[in-house]
C-alpha cells in the first residue's frame, strides 16, 4: 500500500536490520529532522515492536469490559443491529448504568416523552463509527455464545452477557495499539525509532488514552485515535505521488473516520495545507503539468471531487442512522452550530482549567504540542500541515458548549490527536536529547522523566476513577496534589487487587460513588 519514495525526497523508514549505532558525543550531533534520514536507529530496532507488544498483552488485564456512560449509545449501535436487527434502544438503555438510564426512563422503565425523537425512536446522538469498528469482534463472540449454547451452555445471547463485554473491550484495547503502532511508525520515518518509541510509551500512558483504551472501553476515543492514526499515515505515505486509487482509499478511510468521531472533520484540515500550494503552482502553469511532475489544475480539482464523493459514500452508515432516528440524515443530536461559541471560544480553558484542562490534567501534551511546532519549523510540509491540523481541532473544541467534556479525565476530546501528539512529543524528545554530551545520558535522563510522567498520570487516573477528584467540574488542586502522595500510595494496593480480581463489585462502589457525587452528597 506505501509508494516508493526516492532517498533524496524523502526519510526512509526505521527498519529492523539497521547496524549499530555507537555512542554520539557533542561533536557527534544527530542529522535534524529537515528531511534527512533518521540515522538513530538502535541496534535491535526490531525488539521495539516486541517490547510494545508484549506490553500491550500485559496491558489487557486492564480491561474493563463495562457499558456505561456514553458508551451505552455508542454500544447500543453495535448490539442492537447484531441482536435485534433494528435500531430499538431501549433494551440498551434498560441495561444502563443508573445515572445514564434515569435521566432517560422513568420508573416503569419507559423512555421519558423528551427521548423520543420524531420517527418515535430513543435519542442516540452517539457515533455510529465504533459499531463499525466493533462488528469483527461482537459477530467472533456471538458465533461462539451461539455454538455454547447449542451445546448445552445457558450464557444469554443477548448482546449484554460477558463474551460480548469482553469481545468490546479487547475490539477497543486492539484499536488503540493499532493507533500507536501507526503513530510511532509515523514519527520513527521523521526521528528515527528510538524516540519515537519513548513517545509513544510516553503518550500511551501519560494521556488520557489508557482510561478510553481499558477503564471506559466502550466510549469512542480510543477508536477515534486509531481511525485517525489511519488516515494520516496513509496521508503522509502518499502525500508525494498519490494515484488516484490510493486518493480513494485515502477517501475512504477519512468516511470511517468521521463515522467514529464528527471532530476528526479538523483533521481533513492536512489536506488543505497540502493542496494550497499545488493549487498556486498548477495555477502559474500553462502545461498540463508543471516543471516538477506536480498534476495540473484539472487533475488536482477531479482528486479533490473523487475524494470529497468517496468520504460522503463512506458516510452513509452515519446519514442511514441519523435518518432512521432523527428523520433527518444531517441531523447530529448536538447542539445546533448556533450555540457554539463562535465568537468567544473557550481558548484558555480548554488548556488550564481544573475542569479539565488539556495542559494542566496531561502535562505530557504541553511537551508534545511545543514538538508540533518545532516540527512545523523544521518540515514545513508534513509538520505544518499537523500544527494547521491540531489548531483547528483546538479551536473548534474551544468553540463546543460543553468543551469540558462534563465527565471526562483530562480533556478527552484530544485523545483523537494521539498520532499528531506522538510525533511531536518525539521530535521534541530528539531536540531535547542533542542537548546531551551523550546519547546515553540522554536516554536516562529522558526515559526517567517519561518514568515520572506517567507515574503521576496513572496517579492521577487513579484519584480519578475511584472519586477521590469529582469526575465532572473543577477540581481542587490543592486536595489532588495531596492525594497524589498521602492516599494514592496508601490505597492504591488494596484497590489493584479489587479491579483484578473483584472488579464487579468495585465497579458497583464506583458507580454509586458517581451517583452520590452528581446529587452533592
Amino acid at each position: 500500500m506505501l509508494p516508493a519514495h526516492s532517498a533524496a525526497s524523502e526519510p526512509r523508514f526505521a527498519t529492523a536490520v539497521e547496524a549499530p549505532t555507537p555512542e554520539l558525543h557533542a561533536h557527534q550531533r544527530l542529522p535534524s529532522y529537515d528531511g534527512a534520514h533518521a540515522t538513530e536507529e538502535t541496534p535491535h530496532s526490531r525488539n521495539t515492536y516486541q517490547w510494545l507488544l508484549g506490553l500491550f498483552f500485559v496491558s489487557l488485564v486492564l480491561m474493563n469490559p463495562w457499558v456505561r456512560g456514553d458508551g451505552v449509545g455508542y454500544y447500543a449501535f453495535a448490539r442492537a443491529v447484531l441482536i435485534q436487527h433494528n435500531l430499538d434502544f431501549t433494551p440498551d438503555y434498560n441495561a444502563a448504568n443508573a445515572s445514564f438510564r434515569d435521566a432517560r426512563l422513568d420508573e416503569n422503565g419507559s423512555p421519558k416523552p423528551i427521548f423520543r425523537t420524531p420517527t418515535n425512536h430513543l435519542e442516540n446522538h452517539f457515533t455510529v463509527g465504533p459499531a463499525i469498528l466493533w462488528t469483527p469482534f461482537l459477530i467472533v463472540a456471538h458465533a461462539g455464545v451461539l455454538i455454547a449454547r447449542a451445546l448445552g451452555s445457558s450464557v444469554a445471547a443477548d448482546g449484554f452477557s460477558a463474551p460480548y463485554r469482553f469481545a468490546m473491550a479487547l475490539g477497543t484495547a486492539v484499536y488503540g495499539f493499532l493507533g500507536l503502532l501507526l503513530a510511532m511508525q509515523i514519527a520513527s520515518k521523521y526521528v528515527g525509532q528510538r524516540w519515537a518509541f519513548l513517545a509513544t510509551v510516553a503518550i500511551w500512558w501519560a494521556s488520557s488514552l489508557p482510561v478510553y483504551m481499558y477503564f471506559n472501553p466502550s466510549w469512542s476515543h480510543a477508536h477515534s485515535a486509531f481511525a485517525a492514526a489511519l488516515f494520516l499515515w496513509y496521508w503522509d505515505a502518499t502525500r508525494e505521488t498519490r494515484s488516484a486509487t490510493q486518493w480513494i482509499v485515502l477517501a475512504a478511510i477519512a468516511g470511517l473516520m468521521l463515522d467514529v468521531y464528527y471532530p476528526n472533520a479538523m483533521l481533513l484540515v492536512v489536506l488543505v495545507v497540502e493542496g494550497l500550494p499545488q493549487y498556486v503552482g498548477a495555477s502559474r502553469s500553462k502545461q498540463s503539468h508543471n516543471g516538477k511532475g506536480q498534476p495540473s489544475f484539472v487533475q488536482l480539482v477531479t482528486n479533490h471531487a473523487v475524494f470529497v464523493a468517496v468520504m460522503i459514500a463512506c458516510m452513509l452508515p452515519t446519514f442511514i442512522s441519523r435518518y432512521v432516528i432523527y428523520g433527518n440524515p444531517f441531523e447530529s443530536g448536538y447542539f445546533s452550530l448556533s450555540d457554539w461559541a463562535w465568537r468567544s471560544p473557550y481558548f484558555l480553558a480548554v488548556l488550564f482549567s481544573s475542569e479539565h484542562g488539556l495542559l494542566v490534567w496531561t502535562p505530557v501534551i504541553a511537551l508534545a504540542c511545543i514538538g508540533v511546532l518545532l516540527f512545523a519549523m523544521r518540515e514545513p510540509r508534513v509538520g505544518g500541515a499537523l500544527l494547521a491540523a491540531l489548531l483547528a481541532f483546538y479551536f473548534f473544541i474551544a468553540c463546543y458548549p460543553d468543551w469540558s467534556g462534563i465527565s471526562s479525565y483530562g480533556n478527552r476530546f484530544f485523545v483523537s490527536l494521539t498520532p499528531i501528539f506522538v510525533i511531536g512529543l518525539s521530535v521534541f524528545l530528539k531536540r531535547i536529547s542533542e542537548t546531551f554530551t551523550s546519547q546515553r545520558s540522554a536516554i536516562a535522563t529522558l526515559g526517567t522523566a517519561v518514568a515520572l510522567l506517567v507515574v503521576w498520570n496513572l496517579a492521577f487516573i487513579f484519584q480519578w476513577g475511584t472519586h477521590l477528584v469529582p469526575a465532572r467540574g473543577p477540581i481542587v488542586w490543592s486536595e489532588m496534589i495531596h492525594n497524589q502522595f498521602a492516599v494514592v500510595p496508601r490505597e492504591i494496593a488494596a484497590k489493584a487487587q479489587g479491579y483484578l480480581l473483584h472488579r464487579s463489585n468495585l465497579m458497583q462502589q464506583i458507580e454509586q460513588r458517581d451517583i452520590e457525587q452528581m446529587h452533592g452528597k
